[in-house]
C-alpha cells in the first residue's frame, strides 16, 4: 500500500446555527477571506505610516485613502473573480445559462480574474484621487499575499482544488468522492495537496519576499518594484504548481486526461498556466522598468 497522509478530520464550518429554520454557518473560507483582508489593509496602513520608506518620506496615500481602496478592491475580486471564472473556464455553460453568473453561492471564482478585476478597481481609484499608479499599485500587492496563505488553507480544509493522484509519502487521501476517482489506484487515493503548495508559494514565500523589499531594501522608493514582483512571482508559483494541480474536470477527457487548455505535439499547458505567463511577463517588465528608472535616478 502506498504511504499516505489521512485527511485531517476538520469541518469545513467553524459553527453553524438555525434560527426559524434559516441555517446560519462560519466557515473556514468566509474567515479566511476576512482575515485575509484586515491583515492586508493593516500591512498597507502600516506602510504609509512608515514615512521614512517612501521617497521624500511622501507615502502616495492616507491611511483613510486606504481604506476607501479596499472597498474597490472588494468590489473588483468579487465581480471579476466571479466573470473570469465564467469566460475563463465554463463560457460555454453560462452563455446557455446567463442567469446562473449572478449564482455567486454555488461557488466558482477565478483568481486571475479577481486580480483583472483588482487592476480595473485600482486604475479607476488612482484616477479618482490623482494617486500614482504604480505606487499605489505597489501598497495594493503588498497586502495580497496573506489573503493567498490563508484562501489556500480554506481551500485544503474544504477538500477541494486539490492536486495529481500521487504515490510520494505526503500524499493526501481527500476524502470525497471525485478525489477518490483514481482509475489507475487500488485502494485509496492520494493526492498532492496542490492548495498548500500554492499556500506556501504564493503566500509565504512570496509575502516574505515583498516584506522584505518594502521594510529591508527601500522598495517603495523604486515605484513598480513590489508590484512586478508580486506579478512575476505569482505567476511563476502558479504555473509550476499547475503540473501537479488537478485541472477542473470540464478541460479533463478520455482524449485529455491531463486536462490541457492549449496542446501541440503532445505537450501541452492547463489553463491556469496559460493565464499566468502573462502575469510573468508583465511582471518582469515592471521590475526591469522600474529598476531602470531607479538606476537614472541616481
Amino acid at each position: 500500500m502506498t504511504a499516505l497522509i489521512p485527511f485531517p478530520n476538520i469541518a469545513p464550518e467553524i459553527f453553524a446555527f438555525d434560527v426559524f429554520g434559516f441555517e446560519f454557518a462560519l466557515r473556514w473560507y468566509a474567515l479566511a477571506y476576512i482575515a485575509g483582508i484586515l491583515i492586508g489593509w493593516r500591512l498597507s496602513v502600516m506602510t504609509v505610516k512608515a514615512t521614512r520608506l517612501w521617497l521624500s518620506e511622501k507615502p502616495v496615500m492616507t491611511p483613510t485613502q486606504i481604506e476607501d481602496l479596499l472597498t474597490w478592491m472588494i468590489l473588483g475580486v468579487i465581480l471579476g473573480g466571479r466573470l473570469g471564472y465564467v469566460f475563463f473556464y465554463q463560457p460555454a455553460y453560462y452563455l446557455s445559462n446567463p442567469a446562473e453568473i449572478l449564482f455567486i453561492w454555488q461557488g466558482g471564482m477565478a483568481f486571475h480574474g479577481g486580480l483583472l478585476g483588482v487592476i480595473v478597481a485600482g486604475l479607476i481609484f488612482t484616477k479618482r484621487n490623482a494617486l500614482s499608479k504604480l505606487s499605489t499599485a505597489d501598497v495594493m500587492a503588498l497586502g495580497v499575499p496573506p489573503g493567498l496563505l490563508l484562501g489556500r488553507l480554506a481551500n485544503f480544509i474544504n477538500a477541494e482544488l486539490w492536486g495529481r493522484p500521487t504515490d510520494l509519502p505526503w500524499g493526501v487521501a481527500f476524502p470525497t468522492q471525485a478525489a477518490q476517482f483514481c482509475p489507475d489506484v487500488i485502494g485509496l487515493c492520494a493526492r498532492h495537496p496542490s492548495q498548500l503548495y500554492e499556500s506556501l508559494l504564493e503566500g509565504f514565500v512570496l509575502g516574505g519576499l515583498l516584506l522584505w523589499l518594502a521594510w529591508r531594501r527601500n522598495a517603495y522608493k523604486t515605484p513598480g518594484l513590489i508590484a512586478g514582483t508580486f506579478f512575476a512571482g505569482y505567476g511563476l508559483a502558479r504555473f509550476l504548481v499547475e503540473f501537479v494541480r488537478q485541472p477542473d474536470a470540464q478541460f479533463v477527457s478520455d482524449g485529455n486526461p491531463l486536462g490541457l487548455a492549449f496542446e501541440l505535439g503532445g505537450y501541452g499547458l492547463t489553463m491556469g498556466q496559460i493565464l499566468s505567463i502573462p502575469m510573468v511577463i508583465i511582471g518582469a517588465y515592471l521590475v526591469i522598468q522600474a529598476r531602470r528608472k531607479a538606476a537614472k535616478a541616481a
